[in-house]
């Protein structure tokens, strides 16, 4: 599966998308890296985490701006 690596649970983190097994929300991630967060500093701040996670979230990421709606803001 694509996406095996994130899990959307309305249990967890109110359903927001997260890495599978923990509550580090995607857009947490994403968070780091706008911050200029490099992947070797973003695996130090979460070491539960792999650069797999990192890259799966990027990519789920990708899908979900690359679909055919999107909402612009005011």
């Amino acid at each position: 599966m694509r996406f095996e690596r994130i899990s959307i649970d309305p249990r967890i983190c109110g359903g927001k998308p997260c890495i599978r097994g923990t509550r580090i929300m995607v857009t947490n991630i994403l968070g780091l890296i706008a911050g200029g967060y490099t992947n070797d500093r973003i695996l130090q701040t979460y070491p539960e985490l792999t650069h797999e996670d990192i890259v799966a979230a990027l990519d789920y990421v990708s899908q979900v701006v690359d679909e055919d709606k999107v909402i612009p803001r005011a």
